[in-house]
């Protein structure tokens, strides 16, 4: 099944045979999710054209892909799903090409060798499916593109990008973008990276942002509809943007308490404090890796997560009940634009190495503020019996079904804290440092991590992980952990009562 462009014929070259030049078969392998993503070149840069209207849904792309060929290409595959495509160019001239559910095929009209740069444009329109992010065995929520009352979010992973433009769709092939939006112009659009400019045609604005540095895919956001925007630099000289939906401000946490506040008030409340929470997030890993920063919080009722969409993540709106949460939740998203997004991971099964760390900066953070220290947080957390089954789960590879399973993010942070009790402050923050600068820009693995950590302190931690991260079970706790351990403080308990009890609302 397929669709091909009337020249697809001439396309099926021929420069191929007997000349060194193959197809690349789909998908990079990953464990998880083997047909995500291509190989056999690396994108550089994407300029996505797209205009947008509401009230119908439709989307109007033109995907302008700049890439190098890594092999002999005599066809190259791009991650695609839903839309329809209109045409495709390779280098100026119309390319063959046809298509599965996932993947878009396309026969350049002469074969590409090994190292040269080619540029791809495709274009195609339609309307975007929102697609399910699985959270466990038969439950879901919405994610990727989002249509909402007034416009649209996109956020979501591990697969969103290929729902709304042609691209190479997995982690390990980082680019720069740069977004040309076109809206209704009573609308703002958010994106990542920096605003460029904005300019009106009519009844329509077109929005420019910029993301120069690095990215993976499913961290590319576009996010449409009325925002209260706010543009302002930290105490340290960071462009920052933030975007929240007015409605925000008419809409009490507690609808039945009049003098309750609002879910934009505490919302704002936390926006303020980014600056500050940058800074103690540098003091603990290295230097802010990007050059501008920011959030989005739209007030749709079915967004049920918040997600580290590089530079300006996008949050849920029930986050926001609190000045603690809401603090807590900015910390987390923050944490993850050094381990997620500068420092990506290689494949899906290292999950950890994003959410595990994110989590224990919120646990860091928590004991900052002097709501309870990251030993108090273990203590709460380790006191879950040990036939709950959110010890069952292997963490080091939780598998697809289980990739954002409580356990991910909380037994995660323990394990991290367990390192930092294996060697001490001083080397565990020279770990942090060192990964999240020698890996910046790039991607990791757990097994790398570990490499890295055995390194830096001099020590054999191979056991620790393999307990922490490979094994279910509750861990027993041994030496200088069972030390440590304390009784759970009450504010550590109700933090654990509450993640437990919001553990759908995901990070």
């Amino acid at each position: 099944m397929g669709q091909g462009h009337p020249s697809g014929t001439h396309g099926r070259r021929r420069d191929g045979a007997g000349g060194g030049f193959r197809p690349r078969a789909p998908g990079v392998g990953g464990d998880y999710f083997p047909l995500y993503g291509n190989g056999g070149y690396d994108v550089r840069h994407y300029l996505l054209r797209v205009s947008y209207d509401p009230a119908t849904d439709r989307l109007v792309g033109v995907a302008t892909i700049s890439a190098r060929a890594t092999q002999n290409l005599s066809r190259f595959n791009l991650d695609f799903v839903g839309l329809t495509v209109r045409s495709i160019t390779v280098n100026g001239r119309p390319a063959g090409w046809s298509r599965t559910e996932h993947e878009l095929m396309v026969t350049p009209r002469h074969g590409l060798p090994d190292g040269r740069r080619f540029t791809t444009v495709v274009r195609y329109d339609g309307v975007p499916v929102t697609q399910q992010l699985v959270l466990g065995p038969g439950f879901t929520i919405e994610a990727g593109f989002i249509h909402t009352d007034d416009g649209a979010i996109i956020a979501g992973q591990p697969e969103v990008a290929a729902s709304w433009f042609p691209v190479n769709d997995h982690p390990i092939d980082k680019a720069s973008y740069t977004f040309v939006v076109t809206a209704p112009a009573g609308l703002q659009v958010v994106a990542n990276g920096r605003l460029l400019g904005r300019h009106r045609h009519g009844a329509r604005r077109t929005w420019v942002w910029k993301a120069p540095e690095p990215m993976a895919s499913y961290l590319a956001t576009v996010d449409i509809g009325r925002f209260d925007t706010r543009r302002y630099r930290t105490r340290d000289g960071l462009w920052m943007y933030d975007a929240l939906d007015p409605d925000l401000f008419a809409e009490r946490v507690d609808p039945d308490d009049p003098a309750s506040a609002t879910f934009g008030g505490i919302a704002q409340g936390s926006f303020a404090r980014q600056g500050e929470i940058l800074d103690f997030l540098e003091r603990r890993f290295s230097r802010y890796p990007f050059s501008t920063g920011g959030g989005i919080v739209d007030d749709y009722e079915n967004l049920l997560f918040a997600l580290e969409t590089q530079t300006r993540p996008v949050y849920s709106k029930f986050f926001f009940t609190s000045p603690a949460n809401g603090d807590s939740v900015v910390v987390h998203e923050l944490a993850h634009q050094w381990f997620g997004d500068s420092v990506a991971l290689a494949g899906w099964k290292h999950i950890w190495l994003n959410e595990g760390f994110a989590q224990y900066a919120e646990w860091m953070w928590s004991e900052e503020q002097g709501l309870g220290t990251a030993q108090e947080q273990f203590d709460a957390v380790y006191s879950i019996p040990a036939d709950d089954p959110f010890w069952s789960v292997v963490i080091g590879d939780p598998g697809p079904e289980l990739l954002f399973d409580n356990a991910v993010y909380f037994r995660g942070a323990m394990a991290v804290h367990a390192l930092r009790l294996a060697v001490g402050d001083r080397d565990f923050f020279r770990i942090l440092h060192a990964w999240t600068t020698r890996k910046a820009g790039g991607n990791g693995t757990i097994p790398q991590f570990i490499r890295l950590a055995e390194r830096v302190s001099g020590e054999q931690l191979d056991d620790l992980f393999r307990v922490w991260l490979f094994t279910g079970g509750k861990p027993v706790l041994e030496g200088a952990m069972a030390a440590k351990a304390t009784a759970a403080s009450p504010s550590a308990a109700a933090m654990l009562q509450r993640s437990r009890a919001t553990e759908r609302l995901r990070r």
